[in-house]
């Protein structure tokens, strides 16, 4: 290992123009994002379909996943070597602009992506809603008196709405999505995503709409029977659960499976939290609000404007530091208790 090449490390995102997205990462965030519609931008990821390159630092130009080839479990840790033998970054971190409603939809989980999509992971999921419209909502989950048979007839007539399961969503809310949950991000939604380093996606339902072709969008409803969760009957969003509250320093825990532990840090302003990536996992840390500036022994990155920045797992001791504001950031984890 040459500890000049293990810093925090930023990345130049990947943008996806999909039929639902817009320009509000660019007007309720403040990115800068190319012209056109803008539905997805990956902040972080190294996957077949978008690999995000280090834009900073000794390994300046490189793809995350050459970053990974380079440095193995010291960028990723011990929790997950499993990753490292697969050769693929754990997870994957978006931004999304639904404009429009997405699709409903679902994704499966690992034991049956590994048999049916080619040897590829399944896809558990969270969101972080860093914009609402008023009546902002999502689709999760079924509405009671939903049978596969009944839910089957009516994706064929076009019919679906009777059995999906809304709920209000405000800016500041958190979803956890596991695999097998039917789902859709409505419009008026400004979404932080982390996920598994997955891109299987099963569409359910797409609202009888047309495609930039001016057909239907293909549905997979094969596939999507075979793996939604009829028992996720009208769930409620998860509440944080409070980790530790100090004079300067607020730190809740949003979600946590065996795949990330994403939590929130509500920071005072002129405030400084001591971490250290004790080799166990990679840490990624990102402002939702306000701005910080993450320092170790060989650099710093200032972040601001929802700008995330990956913490190898070998860095060792880091601060977190923030400026004259208030400031919220997500950190996001692999917590090899939960594996």
């Amino acid at each position: 290992m040459h500890k000049k090449n293990i810093y925090p490390m930023t990345f130049k995102p990947v943008f996806k123009d999909y039929v639902w997205g817009g320009r509000n990462l660019a007007a309720k965030l403040g990115r800068q994002i190319p012209d056109g519609v803008i539905a997805e931008s990956w902040e972080i990821a190294g996957h077949a379909d978008g690999d995000t390159i280090i834009e900073n630092g000794t390994l300046v130009g490189q793809r995350l996943s050459e970053a990974l080839a380079k440095l193995g479990v010291d960028l990723i840790g011990t929790s997950c070597q499993w990753a490292q033998e697969r050769n693929q970054f754990p997870l994957l971190i978006k931004l999304l602009d639904a404009q429009n409603n997405l699709s409903v939809q679902v994704h499966p989980n690992d034991e049956y992506a590994l048999q049916h999509e080619e040897n590829s992971l399944g896809k558990t999921e969270m969101w972080v809603a860093l914009h609402a419209e008023k009546d902002a909502k999502i689709i999760l989950g079924v509405k009671k008196g939903a049978t596969p048979d009944k839910f089957k007839k009516a994706i064929v007539e076009g019919k679906l709405e009777a059995f999906l399961h809304e709920i209000p969503v405000r800016t500041g809310d958190h979803i956890c999505v596991p695999a097998g949950s039917l789902h859709a991000i409505m419009g008026g939604l400004v979404i932080a995503e982390i996920q598994q380093n997955s891109n299987i996606t099963y569409r359910v339902y797409d609202w009888n709409r047309l495609g930039a072709d001016g057909k239907p969008r293909a549905l997979h409803i094969d596939q999507s029977m075979d793996v939604i969760n009829f028992d996720q009957i009208e769930p409620k969003l998860h509440k944080p659960r409070l980790i530790s509250e100090q004079d300067t320093i607020k730190r809740q825990m949003l979600c946590q499976n065996q795949y990330f532990s994403v939590e929130r840090f509500e920071f005072a302003p002129n405030a400084t939290f001591a971490g250290n990536c004790d080799g166990s996992t990679f840490e990624i840390w990102g402002p939702i609000s306000g701005q910080a500036t993450i320092s170790s022994e060989h650099n710093e990155v200032a972040l601001s404007g929802v700008k995330f920045a990956l913490l190898p797992a070998a860095l060792g001791s880091f601060s977190v530091k923030t400026d004259a504001a208030a400031t919220t950031m997500l950190r996001v984890y692999v917590d090899s208790d939960t594996l």
